[in-house]
This record gives structure tokens, C-alpha cells and sequence, in this order.
């Protein structure tokens, strides 16, 4: 009968109750148990409690006696850290930390490719004679910087006008704090998004250089993705998991991942005005350092059409004078 009421979709579970002795064996039946390998602790709670409620019924309580038995829990919840932590932009905060990691990540990777396709069409031997590889790399990396920004302005000015004319209210009120959302964090925002942009566009740069064939970029690009990658999840899950750890506070400091981080914490107001100044400092250090090593590799690098060239190769490219 029950599987008959579920195959006509009557129902979506069945219980099932035996009493042998002092233990009652429970029986939940559902279509499928791979997804269902116990009972619900709701369903369980639930008959636990309507069982409890009538075995206490025939014992002829009085009243203040079943008070006494079931008594009204009023629950408050208390930090002993000292440090207040703002969670109500909690989903700001996610989105916003994953838009930042997705407009780097996906953005930067066009640098290595648009340089690649240049030396294949033989267009860098032209641009090579009218103007320094330095300006080049720094030019491209800054176009495409600009393109990137506008594209994740735009999907975040959407989804700010799409909540406002299409969520109710009192829904948007619980989840966006808007005193938070000053002019100040927006520009930090904005600042390190460009910092990251400029430290993973240049790796990629420095990648693009190395390769002939743009069926090799793929592969070049591989070890700078894994380093991307390992910035993006630092940053993300060490916010999504616990923004107070210090695994949270080392990945808004560490270069790789502050810029996917350290907006999160601001948000959050978790971050000092010291812990952004060395955010930034070692951000800004990282980038010039990448740069000269990029510029560096393919001033050397750029008008190599023979094999791919290999990490180690590119070591000693930038080692040439």
C-alpha cells in the first residue's frame, strides 16, 4: 500500500511502528535510500515528541507538574570573542568575494591568450619596431583590466537594481546592511580588484610569452590556474567557513588571496585600518615584482618562434641582460 501511495505520489514517506518490549523499532520508508540514509532529525523529533506527550498524558498529571516536565526554553545566543562581527551582508559578502574571484581569474587568462595570438599572426614583429615590449606588456594587461572591470561593475549594478525592483522589501532589508556599502569600501573594493587583476594578468603575460602555438596555452597556463585557484579557495571558504579564524585573517593579508578576501572582511568590519595598509603594501610589492620578472622574460621571450619555452628557460631569459 505504501509503495503503491508513492508511486501515485500520495505521499513522499511512510512511518512504520513496532513495539518490542522497552524498544520501539521505526520503520521510514522512502522511494530511494541513497539519499536517505537515516531518518530526518525533524521526523524523528516530531514522533519522539508526540510518543513523549502521550505517555506523559496517562499518567494524570496536574498542570504545574507538566510544567515542571516540559518547561519553556527562552535562548539567547552569546560570543566571548571580543571582536563584533557585522553578518548581516552575509550573502553581499559571498557574492561579492566571488565576483572578484571569477572576474580575475577569467579575465586574466585573455592576456596570455591575445599575446599569443599576436606572435602566431607575426603582429608582435610590427608592434616590436614602434614600441617597447615594456609598454606592450602594460598596455594589454591595462586594456583588459578595463574590460574585465566594466563587465563586473555591470553584472553587480544589475543585480543591485534587479533586488531592488524585483525582491520584496523586507527581504532585501535582512540580508543588505546598505550603511556598510559606503563610498569608501567601494573604492578599496575597486582597488583591489585592480591590484589582483594586474598581479594575475601579469603571470599570465609572462606565460603567453612562452609559448609559439595557441594550442600550448592551455598547458602553459596550467601552473598560474593552480595558483589562482589556491588564492580563490583560501580566500572564499576561509570567509565562508569562519571570517574570525586566522586562516581567514592570513588570506586577507597574503598576497595571492587578499584580493579575493580582504573586501569580505572589510564588509564585515573585521579588518583594521592596519591590517588593510599591509594588505595593500604586500599586494602592490607582489605586482611590481611580477612585473619586472614578466617585462623581463618576454622582452626576451617575445620573438621566440621555436619550441615552448619551460619555466626553467624562462629563468634564464630573465637572468639575460
Amino acid at each position: 500500500e505504501i509503495k503503491r501511495q508513492k508511486n501515485d505520489k500520495e505521499v513522499y514517506s511512510a512511518k512504520k511502528k513496532k513495539k518490542d518490549g522497552d524498544t520501539i523499532n521505526l520503520k521510514y520508508v522512502v522511494e530511494n535510500k541513497i539519499w536517505a540514509s537515516e531518518i530526518p532529525q525533524e521526523v524523528f523529533g516530531a514522533i519522539s515528541s508526540t510518543y513523549s506527550n502521550m505517555q506523559i498524558a496517562k499518567l494524570g498529571l496536574t498542570q504545574d507538574e507538566l510544567k515542571m516536565i516540559t518547561p519553556n526554553f527562552n535562548t539567547t545566543i552569546e560570543q566571548t570573542q571580543e571582536e563584533s562581527v557585522d553578518g548581516s551582508n552575509i550573502f553581499i559578502m559571498m557574492g561579492l568575494s566571488f565576483a572578484l574571484s571569477m572576474g580575475i581569474i577569467l579575465f586574466t587568462a585573455q592576456v596570455s591568450t591575445s599575446i599569443t595570438t599576436e606572435k602566431t599572426s607575426k603582429i608582435m614583429e610590427t608592434l616590436v619596431t614602434s614600441t617597447s615590449p615594456r609598454t606592450i606588456v602594460l598596455g594589454k594587461t591595462f586594456g583588459i583590466g578595463l574590460v574585465g572591470l566594466a563587465q563586473v561593475t555591470l553584472i553587480l549594478v544589475t543585480a543591485l537594481v534587479s533586488a531592488n525592483l524585483l525582491l520584496d522589501p523586507n527581504i532585501l532589508n535582512n540580508i543588505l546592511n546598505v550603511q556598510n556599502l559606503t563610498v569608501g569600501f567601494v573604492l578599496l573594493t575597486l582597488l583591489y580588484f585592480v591590484l589582483g587583476f594586474f598581479a594575475y594578468a601579469l603571470l599570465y603575460a609572462l606565460t603567453g610569452s612562452l609559448v609559439t602555438k595557441p594550442e600550448d596555452i592551455q598547458s602553459a597556463n596550467t601552473p598560474v590556474s593552480m595558483i589562482a585557484m589556491i588564492g580563490f579557495y583560501l580566500g572564499y571558504f576561509s570567509i565562508a567557513m569562519d571570517p574570525t579564524s586566522s586562516v581567514a585573517s592570513f588570506a586577507g593579508l597574503f598576497p595571492l588571496s587578499s584580493a579575493f578576501c580582504m573586501p569580505a572582511r572589510i564588509l564585515m568590519g573585521l579588518a583594521t585600518t592596519q591590517d588593510i595598509l599591509i594588505s595593500l603594501g604586500l599586494l602592490i610589492v607582489m605586482v611590481v615584482l611580477i612585473a619586472k620578472i614578466a617585462i623581463k622574460v618576454y622582452s626576451n621571450a617575445i620573438l621566440n618562434y621555436g619550441a615552448k619555452l619551460s619555466l626553467k628557460d624562462a629563468l634564464k631569459l630573465y637572468k639575460q641582460k
